[in-house]
C-alpha cells in the first residue's frame, strides 16, 4: 500500500511534468536552454563580457550563472558529480549566502576568464549532466529533485527576460535578433473601465508552478475604482514631459524628487534629446517620440510611473485592484487564469517573448487577450507598476530559501510580463518587483482612479 506521502510525491511529479511541453521533463529542459542560447547568437564575442552599468550582467554571467544553478542538483542528485571548478562556483554565483563567497555584482565585467569558449563548454557539460541525471531518474523520479528543475528552468527564464534587458542596454539598436515579427495593428482604445469593488481571492490558488511569494490566496477587499483599459502611451507622456513634468516637484514624492534632481532624469531611459526634439533608442532602431505616439511608454520607474499618474489626475493600481481587473469578470465569482479565460498564452492573446517582436506592439493590439472589461495588453508588452510593496502574503511559507524571501523590503510590485517573458513563465498573479528608482527593466504605466 502507498504511503500519503508516495501519493503527494506522484502528484507532484505529474503537476510538474504537465506543466512542461507535451509530457518529458527532459524535452523542456533543453528547450528552455536551447532557448537562452538563442538570445545570445547575433551577440560578437567582445559584447558578451562588457558591463555597461552596475545594475547590468554580461552575457557571459547569465550563460554561466544558469550553469551553475544546475550545477548544484549535480553536486547532490548525480552519484560520482565533481564540482567543476572553485573559481566558476565564486564568479557565477549571484546572492546565495550558503553556497560562499562570490564577485560583487557591480564586479561582473572586471574578469576576462573564464572566456566565452570557457563559459560555453561548462554549460554543455552541465547539461550533458543534467540528461544523463534526468535519463537515471525517468523510472523513479523524486519529487524533489523534479521541483528543483522545475525552479531552476523557471529561474532560467527569469534570466532570459533579464538578458534581454542587459542586451539592450549595452547594445540598443546595434542588436539584431536572429527573428523578428512585424507588430500587429492595434484596436483604438481609451478610457477607464469601472470595475466593481467587494472582496476578491487575491494571489495564485492552482496546483502548476508557481512562485511561493504568489501564494497563498487569501481574501482582500478593494473599493469601486477605475482603471484604463490600455497601458500609457509614449504621446501621453510626452505630454507630461512637455508640461514641464520633470521640473514640477508637485508630482513626486520627495525621495523621487530628489532622483530626478540627482540623476538629472529628464525622460525615460533610452529617450535622448536632438536638436529640442526627443528620440526613443530601442531594437528597431532609432525614432522620433512623436512617431512612437501610440506604443506603451517603457523603462520607467515606480517614481515616474507615480508622477505621471499624479499630473493625470489618477493614481497607480493597487496590485489587488490589477489582479482584479485582469481576472474576475464582472458579477462573477470564479476568476480567470489569465485576463482572456484559462488557456494559456498564445502568439494571438499576448506579446510575450515567443511573438518575437522585439518591442511593444502598438496599444490596443492583440484583442483575443483583452480582459472582460475590455483592456488591453495586461499580459505582455510591459510590467505594469502598482502602487503595492513587495512584502509577503499573509500565510506565506518560504519554499526555496534565499529566492524570494529575502527581498520583501523597500521595493514595489509589478504585474502583467513584458515582450522578454517567455510564455511558459507568466501567470496573471505572478509578482515581479523592482527597487523605485529603477527602469533598466521593461516597466510601464497602467493608471487607476478611485470612483
Amino acid at each position: 500500500m502507498r504511503s500519503s506521502q508516495e501519493d503527494k510525491s506522484v502528484q507532484t511529479k505529474n503537476e510538474l511534468i504537465k506543466q512542461a511541453p507535451g509530457t518529458d521533463i527532459a524535452d523542456f529542459f533543453q528547450t528552455i536552454r536551447q532557448q537562452t542560447l538563442r538570445i545570445v547568437e547575433p551577440l560578437e564575442i567582445e559584447d558578451y563580457v562588457i558591463q555597461t552599468a552596475p545594475f547590468m550582467s554580461p552575457p557571459r554571467w547569465h550563460l554561466g550563472h544558469t550553469s551553475w544553478f544546475f550545477e548544484l542538483l549535480l553536486k547532490d542528485y548525480l552519484p560520482g558529480y565533481k564540482i567543476y571548478s572553485e573559481e566558476y562556483l565564486f564568479y557565477f554565483n549571484s546572492y546565495y549566502e550558503r553556497f560562499g563567497t562570490r564577485i560583487d555584482r557591480d564586479k561582473r565585467g572586471t574578469r576576462s576568464r573564464p572566456t566565452v569558449k570557457d563559459t560555453l563548454a561548462y554549460r554543455k557539460r552541465i547539461d550533458d549532466g543534467m540528461l544523463e541525471l534526468l535519463s537515471r531518474s525517468q523510472s523513479n523520479p523524486s519529487a524533489d529533485l523534479l521541483a528543483l528543475v522545475r525552479l531552476g528552468l523557471e529561474h532560467e527564464m527569469q534570466h532570459q527576460e533579464l538578458l534581454v534587458y542587459d542586451i539592450k542596454h549595452l547594445l540598443r539598436d546595434q542588436y539584431e535578433p536572429t527573428a523578428r515579427r512585424e507588430p500587429p495593428q492595434g484596436d483604438a482604445v481609451s478610457g477607464m473601465a469601472e470595475v466593481e469593488g467587494g472582496l476578491f481571492w487575491l494571489g495564485y490558488a492552482g496546483d502548476d508552478f508557481a512562485y511561493d511569494n504568489e501564494k497563498s490566496s487569501h481574501l482582500v477587499y478593494v473599493q469601486d475604482f477605475a482603471i484604463d483599459r490600455a497601458p500609457v502611451t509614449n504621446g501621453e507622456y510626452l505630454e507630461f514631459i512637455r508640461d514641464g513634468g520633470y521640473r514640477d516637484f508637485r508630482w513626486w514624492f520627495s525621495e523621487a524628487w530628489q532622483c530626478v534632481r540627482s540623476e538629472n532624469w529628464q525622460a525615460p531611459l533610452y529617450w535622448e534629446q536632438h536638436g529640442g526634439e526627443w528620440i526613443i533608442r530601442d531594437f528597431s532602431g532609432v525614432h522620433r517620440a512623436e512617431d512612437k505616439a501610440k506604443e506603451p511608454v517603457t523603462h520607467v520607474s515606480f517614481y515616474e510611473a507615480s508622477a505621471f499618474a499624479t499630473w493625470a489626475g489618477k493614481r497607480l493600481p493597487t496590485e489587488a485592484e490589477w489582479e482584479k481587473a485582469a481576472c474576475l469578470p464582472p458579477l462573477e465569482t470564479t476568476r480567470l487564469n489569465f485576463p482572456w479565460g484559462d488557456d494559456s498564452p498564445d502568439l494571438s492573446k499576448a506579446n510575450l517573448f515567443e511573438n518575437e517582436l522585439w518591442g511593444v506592439a502598438p496599444t490596443g493590439s492583440f484583442p483575443d487577450g483583452r480582459s472582460a472589461y475590455g483592456c488591453y495588453q495586461m499580459i505582455g508588452d510591459v510590467w505594469e507598476w502598482t502602487s503595492s510593496d513587495y512584502v509577503p502574503f499573509p500565510g506565506f511559507a518560504p519554499e526555496f530559501d534565499e529566492y524570494n524571501d529575502k527581498w520583501f523590503v523597500g521595493q514595489k510590485v509589478l504585474r502583467g510580463g513584458s515582450y522578454a517573458t517567455p510564455q511558459a513563465h507568466i501567470r496573471s498573479t505572478y509578482r515581479n518587483f523592482f527597487h523605485p528608482n529603477e527602469r533598466w527593466m521593461i516597466s510601464g504605466i497602467r493608471c487607476a482612479k478611485t470612483i
